[in-house]
């Protein structure tokens, strides 16, 4: 499955790789002192070419954007408006994508989820749309790519460190 089509489909609603693999640069750097840009941009690259994951992206965005025509029925139409607080299904899908990773993307997710730092954050904001989704969806695909170097770093310092 290509991932240009998702990619376009998140350029369109204010999302860049790039953005997200600052999001990824900024919860591995403290860890990974060596780690690139590129690296990032390649873990969320990799991430995003998991069809589990684009089918959760292309799954929120569509309800975000039938929230911004007034589509949706009642009362799921006001709750997506308001962002309820308690709705969580949006954390829910988001989830999805975390997994892919174990624990740490879960750790991470959270973390990401309550800070809303970057690309997050103006999604968050409401103020070129409807993103109920679409924020979590990142902090989920952020989450997931970082926890991905995560794990490659600490399996190769782990392997080095066994070596007599």
């Amino acid at each position: 499955m290509s991932v240009q089509p998702i990619i376009e489909l998140l350029r369109k609603r204010g999302v860049t790789i790039d953005q997200v693999a600052d999001i990824v640069m900024k919860l591995q750097k403290p860890y990974n002192p060596k780690l690139t840009m590129q690296t990032c941009t390649d873990s969320v690259l990799i991430v995003l070419k998991k069809r589990e994951v684009q089918y959760s992206l292309y799954t929120g965005i569509a309800l975000d954007e039938l929230a911004e025509q007034g589509l949706l029925p009642q009362p799921l139409q006001t709750i997506m408006e308001q962002d309820a607080s308690l709705y969580g299904v949006d954390e829910t899908l988001a989830l999805g994508i975390v997994h892919v990773y174990g624990m740490i993307g879960l750790t991470s997710f959270g973390y990401l989820d309550k800070m809303k730092m970057g690309v997050i954050r103006d999604l968050n904001d409401h103020a070129n749309g409807i993103h109920v989704f679409l924020d979590d969806l990142v902090c989920g695909l952020a989450a997931a790519a970082s926890a991905r170097i995560a794990h490659d770093h600490e399996d190769e310092k782990d392997f080095l460190d066994s070596i007599p």
